[in-house]
């Protein structure tokens, strides 16, 4: 392909006049909008009214029939995003999926092997925090082991208050059937990502989940979860709804370091001048006190490095809508392939089931049984058509 990549946005709300919007204002290389649907037809007035000239069709499946893009985002409620993927990869149209990349397993495993079937389009998915510098570069950190070996992760991440109104705005919003969870499939899906990119995907997880603890609604709002790595390696994963201040605080351990990241803006990187264990075989206990009363000269034990990088708002949005053309025109690597997206949707299952049945759940659960049960959610609500 040649020239730029023709986007087609389904589902014109929040996110995806956003997406409207950053490129209409150029801050999308490679990229033009090609054309617009949204199954409420008054969403046309607005379209053009912000995007003369751009076609509009209250219908996707008509958008992906009609030649007028190359490639769609697919900014829909999240049990419809495997459905549009497949059906755009299924008439040669490149996919943009926006997170989380489906509700459950077994729906994203469909599209995946569907999209693996199709290697000549590209599929990928809206995980922007992938562009953000500061994680890349603790990513890079990270690999190189110039924190050793990992032994402990732990990210509060409760700045996500959402007050009642929110919840009430729509019928589907919070509900099982119409959106499929609450924090986790909804506000925390990036985090979630992060953690298993720089972490590693666990073996197992425990979670205390608490459903409609604060918030007159029947998905989660409450959500603390421990990680089991294997080999003594554990992780903790807090987030909610209704801490009005609110928290972003992520550690990560290893034995010869320490990164600490607050805000999502700033991080700390302390490197060890030798493993901790090594350090502690070799310590004198006149080292120790010394250590304990400031007496110490620390960098003989570690240094300490303060990482920082200023994001203007929507572009790490526009750096993933950029990769995703550049892959498309040029061939560029994928920063977020897109059957990277289950594996945030295989860990958000496995907290769930894990509070549904009370026990620790390893990773490689019983898709069936988690479908099972969230139909028994279904059903109660009476609103949904149930899942399979």
């Amino acid at each position: 392909m040649t020239g730029a990549v023709r986007l087609g946005i389904v589902g014109f709300g929040a996110q995806g006049a956003m997406y409207a919007g950053l490129i209409a204002d150029g801050r999308v290389p490679g990229m033009v909008l090609g054309a617009v649907a949204d199954t409420d037809p008054a969403k046309g007035a607005v379209v053009a009214e912000r995007h003369p000239g751009v076609e509009f069709f209250d219908d996707a499946l008509a958008l992906l029939d009609s030649g007028a893009v190359d490639a769609i985002v697919t900014t829909v409620p999240h049990y419809l995003h495997p459905e549009l993927a497949m059906a755009a990869l299924d008439r040669d149209v490149h996919v943009l999926v926006e997170k989380p990349a489906g509700v459950y397993t077994k729906q994203v495993a469909a599209l995946n092997a569907f999209a693996a079937s199709k290697p000549e389009l590209t599929f990928a998915i809206m995980f922007n925090q992938r562009t953000n510098p500061l994680y890349r570069r603790l990513k890079e950190i990270l690999d190189a082991g110039e924190i050793g070996a990992l032994r402990r992760s732990n990210w509060i991440i409760t700045t996500w208050w959402r007050p009642q109104g929110y919840y009430d705005q729509s019928a589907w919003r919070a509900t099982w059937g119409g959106e499929g969870g609450g924090v986790l499939v909804n506000q925390a899906p990036h985090q979630l990502d992060l953690w298993q990119w720089l972490c590693g995907v666990p073996e197992r997880v425990f979670a205390k989940v608490a459903y409609g603890f604060r918030r007159d609604i029947a998905v989660e709002d409450e959500v603390t979860v421990v990680a089991d790595y294997g080999d003594g390696v554990t992780g903790v994963f807090v987030t909610a709804t209704h801490d009005l201040v609110g928290t972003d605080r992520l550690e990560i351990l290893g034995d010869a370091g320490k990164i600490v990241v607050e805000g999502s803006r700033t991080a700390t990187v302390t490197r060890l001048v030798q493993p901790e264990q090594e350090l502690s075989a070799g310590m004198g206990m006149d080292e120790v006190r010394r250590l304990f009363t400031g007496e110490l000269d620390t960098d003989r034990l570690f240094s300490t490095e303060v990482v920082e990088f200023e994001s203007a708002w929507g572009a790490q949005h526009a750096a993933v809508l950029e990769n995703f053309a550049a892959h498309i025109l040029h061939g560029v690597p994928l920063l977020a392939p897109g059957a990277d997206g289950i594996i945030g949707v295989r860990l958000a299952n496995a907290i769930h089931l894990s509070s549904w049945l009370g026990r620790e759940v390893p990773l490689d659960f019983d898709e069936d049984e988690f479908v099972a049960l969230l139909n028994d959610r279904i059903r109660r609500e009476g609103s949904f058509p149930e899942r399979r």
